[in-house]
């Protein structure tokens, strides 16, 4: 502390004074500082102060209302209990909580309570300025007194102001009582709690508890803070009295056909249900309430618990073995199921869509069309003109524009992806995973397999005709004579023959060859039973009134197996007998290079162009269409030339079949016969259609004569012949052809089971199951939780 002494000397004084001055403004500056600052602090504390009074506001309208639903609650605890409105988790919680309110209370009603809030909230800081030296050391100036007293007196203002400041620990009554009431929220507060306490019955406090808008939002809060994740809860398993009483009401057809009346069969499962009602998903009942566990009631909780534990392992139901197929939508349904889709113009992609077009024409059966989905990857291998799609939804709007654009209707049919892969070697789409399993349960009725042999070499699934009540089979492509043409040809095509034969007798019921050139297989019949695209027969009607300004031409894929070789040799080897015939070849593939350096090295009269849509208009206007492929099982671009009402010079072969009945169609034996055809066509008109010709060549018509040779025509219109009431009728004593059927198909589950020996037989690898690609364009989960065991 420095202490100012005044001198007696006039210099001494002058010195002093300005001493004094300097140590005035020093301290001004100073005590101006700490000014600011308490003012901070205070304005800090009453913004406290007045944040703790809202809240304390909000609790007192909270409690009012707490109140008030207590005072109109006249329900006792018993009646509560004996409600449907709370759980017993609601009663427990209100229960665990009436407790901790009385504690909420004594601890809220203590006398102490405003002292210690008071302390909580009081200034920690203790301003203590000292100012009696420099008063001691300046009070002989007398000029200087009154601005130094000026600033004193406000100082000790400014501190006296604040009403909060403390001498000691602690307070005296009087200062208690000021604070007080300063705490008026305090006082409310304890005021409502000893009011609380007067009529704080168990019945009271539980009823008006229930009604609080205060508890609602503990609760919620507490949930939401304790709830675990629904997907970390297990649901138990079905035990086996929940098993058995399912499968015991699954069975009523089958147990009333054995004389067990229905409601025998629904006492069974009651007393079942009755027995394990604690371990289903059901609410617990007070003694002596008589159980809602009758009639439909055990249905309906029985179909929940099994409904909980499907949805917790990702299954979707889809119908039961015994489900009235009748009673679904009062059609039957037919799924088609092909090797090939569009914009890939092949005849497995083409034939099977008309196919589903125009059996859903007729509005008797619900219709299916299910294709294969290619990545991205192999979309670009197989699809013309760099046409890829992301999802299926948009392929499928692709494929329904192509077809309304030629059959001139709204096809009413759903179409369906399954997981395919490419295969380079053979240039085909193979089946990866289950294909059968795309079809739903519900809608497993009819299957139409669009090359039956192709889809079931590798397929490692269901059986088909154990799913469908009627399986058909389609034969489209002559394989055999593919495979001849390759190295070691003759010991592939046997092995690829037997295996064609075994797969179509496990697999189908019925099988139809599109002509004699195929495999003679088992279960088989030859029938075309494909037609030609509307749009063909009207340019034949339009064509029919002109006349042709063209020549010949030929429009195929261009590999050797499609006819380019039979083309190039009849050409070569009749070159000088067809001096100055000239004919024009469309098509793309991967033996173009050969064929036209074939062709150019034989000096061949031959233009190729790029292939092209058999009904572009730049191909009207050719007369002739020659066609000398022998590997072809049924052509496509022949009935569409004959539609359009050309001439088709083409081999006498068991493939053209069909055609020979059209006096357009002009079929040769030998090269010398070959040329008599073209000179024929080429010095006379083709014959207009007639009608019936017509019809022979249209969709109406194939589909009639499909209808007929695959015996759906008799399944369709009666019920009876495979099913009763949608149960596929049993056979006391099973034949001798379903057994060793149903062997094949085993042996050929088993083998197809070994990824060994599925590579050996030339299976593309990992197509046993869809890739992770395909799980993600499909939306389809993972083969591993789909089938996490995979046995032989």
């Amino acid at each position: 502390m420095i202490n100012f002494r005044p001198s007696e000397t006039r210099t001494s004084t002058t010195s002093s004074s300005v001493t004094a001055e300097k140590a005035f403004s020093f301290i001004s500056k100073g005590w101006r500082e700490v000014k600011d600052s308490t003012e901070a602090d205070l304005q800090l504390m009453k913004d406290r102060a007045t944040s703790f009074k809202n809240l304390a506001s909000s609790l007192d309208r909270e409690f009012e209302n707490f109140l008030t639903s207590a005072s109109r609650s006249t329900f006792p605890v018993a009646a509560i209990a004996n409600s449907s409105s709370p759980t017993p988790a609601e009663i427990d919680f209100v229960k665990n909580l009436q407790p901790k309110l009385s504690e909420f209370r004594r601890a809220y009603s203590s006398p102490d309570f405003s002292k210690k809030v008071l302390e909580k909230w009081s200034p920690r800081a203790k301003i203590r300025i000292d100012l009696s030296a420099i008063k001691n050391a300046i009070v002989s100036e007398v000029e200087e007194i009154d601005e130094r007293e000026r600033y004193r007196r406000r100082s000790r203002t400014r501190v006296g102001d604040f009403s909060w400041e403390w001498k000691g620990e602690g307070i005296g009554d009087a200062e208690e009582g000021q604070l007080s009431r300063n705490w008026e929220p305090i006082r409310a507060l304890k005021t409502r709690l000893r009011e609380l306490e007067q009529k704080s019955s168990s019945s009271e406090i539980i009823e008006s508890l229930k009604n609080s808008e205060l508890v609602e939002k503990v609760k919620s809060t507490l949930k939401a803070i304790c709830k675990e994740p629904e997907y970390s809860k297990e649901v138990p398993p079905l035990d086996f009295q929940e098993l058995l009483a399912c499968l015991v009401r699954q069975s009523g057809p089958f147990l009333d056909h054995l004389g067990v009346k229905k409601d025998i069969s629904d006492k069974i499962v009651e007393s079942l249900c009755n027995k394990k009602k604690n371990q289903l998903s059901l609410r617990s009942f007070p003694t002596g309430e008589s159980s809602i566990l009758e009639g439909d009631n055990i249905n309906d909780e029985l179909d929940l618990r099994i409904a909980s534990v499907l949805q917790s392992t990702g299954h979707h139901y889809d119908g039961g073995p015994w489900d009235d197929v009748s009673k679904r939508d009062g059609k039957r349904h037919v799924a088609i199921v092909t090797t090939a889709s569009l914009p890939w113009m092949t005849g497995t992609a083409v034939n099977p869509l008309f196919r589903a077009a125009f059996l859903a024409k007729s509005q008797k059966q619900s219709v299916t069309l299910l294709v294969p989905w290619l990545t991205q990857t192999d979309q670009e291998l197989v699809y013309p003109n760099n046409i890829t799609f992301t999802s299926p939804e948009e392929q499928e709007v692709y494929i329904r524009n192509w077809l309304k654009e030629r059959v001139g209707f709204n096809a009413d049919f759903k179409i369906s992806f399954y997981p395919g892969k490419f295969q380079k070697e053979r240039r085909s789409i193979i089946p990866a995973g289950d294909t059968s399993k795309f079809i739903s349960s519900k809608d497993a009725d009819i299957a139409i397999l669009e090359e039956p042999e192709h889809l079931n070499w590798y397929h490692h699934g269901k059986r088909w005709t154990d799913k469908f009540n009627h399986v058909v089979g389609v034969v489209h492509t002559n394989y055999l004579e593919y495979i001849k043409r390759e190295k070691n040809g003759a010991l592939q095509s046997f092995f690829v023959k037997h295996i064609n034969n075994w797969v179509t007798r496990a697999y189908c019921d019925k099988v139809l060859r599109l002509s004699a050139a195929t495999q003679d297989l088992p279960k088989s019949v030859v029938c075309n039973v494909h037609g030609v695209n509307p749009k063909f027969l009207e340019i034949g009607e339009r064509m029919s009134a002109e006349k042709f300004s063209k020549g010949a031409y030929f429009l195929g894929k261009m590999v050797w197996a499609k006819g380019y070789r039979e083309l190039i040799d009849l050409l070569s080897k009749q070159k000088n007998d067809l001096n100055g015939f000239k004919i024009d070849v469309y098509g793309n593939g991967e033996d173009a290079n050969e064929v036209q350096i074939a062709a150019k090295k034989l000096e061949l009269n031959v233009d190729f162009m790029k292939g092209r849509d058999h009904a572009d208009d730049s191909l009207h206007s050719y007369k002739i269409f020659v066609n000398p492929s022998v590997s072809d099982v049924l052509c496509t671009a022949t009935a569409e030339a004959l539609a359009m009402g050309k001439f088709v010079i083409c081999a006498d072969h068991p493939s053209n079949e069909f055609f020979r009945s059209f006096p357009n169609c002009l079929t040769y034996k030998t090269p010398e016969e070959f040329v008599n055809k073209i000179r024929e066509a080429m010095c006379s008109e083709p014959h207009p259609l007639t009608p019936e010709q017509r019809y022979n060549l249209s969709w109406e018509a194939a589909t009639q004569r499909f209808m007929e040779f695959s015996d759906l025509d008799k399944i369709l219109n009666n019920n009876n012949l495979e099913m009763e009431g949608g149960v596929r009728k049993s056979k006391s004593v099973p034949n001798l052809t379903s057994v060793v059927d149903g062997g094949l198909a085993f042996a050929h589950y088993c083998l197809t089971g070994n990824e060994f020996l599925r590579r050996c037989t030339g299976a593309v690898p990992g197509t046993r199951d869809y890739s992770m690609q395909h799980c993600k364009d499909l939306r389809l989960l993972a083969p591993h939780v789909e089938n996490p065991i995979y046995g032989w």
